[in-house]
């Protein structure tokens, strides 16, 4: 059974994809809805990490921006590049102030790219398994 979003397949492969991509979606969608909502106690976190409060809503935006293009599935490559992207500022953010707690970030990137690569026939084809 084809499993390509372009032929209209829905399989297994294609469905379990899609929750490899819906989960990280939502971690993001909830950190740029912190980068909107600006709690109490931002601030503080963010000069620790060399940001400043004025730039959340650019990179809130950015952050939606980048997701919401690998989840239109005529998008999703692109958007999975500019995600990853986005993972390797926030990586880049940690590692600068010696915080090397970055499994989270990397655990995204790695979702992303599974999801979609289940339920893109073309990047598997593209990135084929081995054994």
């Amino acid at each position: 059974m084809d499993n390509s979003i372009s032929s209209g397949g829905r399989g297994k492969l294609f469905w379990t994809g899609w929750v490899f991509s819906i989960l990280p979606s939502l971690l993001l969608f909830f950190s740029a809805a912190g980068k909107f909502m600006k709690p109490a106690g931002m601030e503080e976190a963010l000069q620790a990490l060399g940001w400043r409060m004025d730039q959340m809503t650019g990179l809130g935006i950015l952050e939606v921006s980048v997701v919401i293009i690998y989840l239109i599935p005529r998008t999703s490559f692109l958007g999975a590049i500019l995600v990853t992207g986005y993972m390797g500022g926030a990586i880049a953010t940690h590692v600068r102030i010696g915080d090397f707690f970055i499994v989270a970030h990397v655990v995204i990137g790695v979702f992303i790219w599974l999801g979609l690569w289940l339920r893109d026939a073309r990047l598997r084809q593209l990135l084929p398994l081995r054994s």
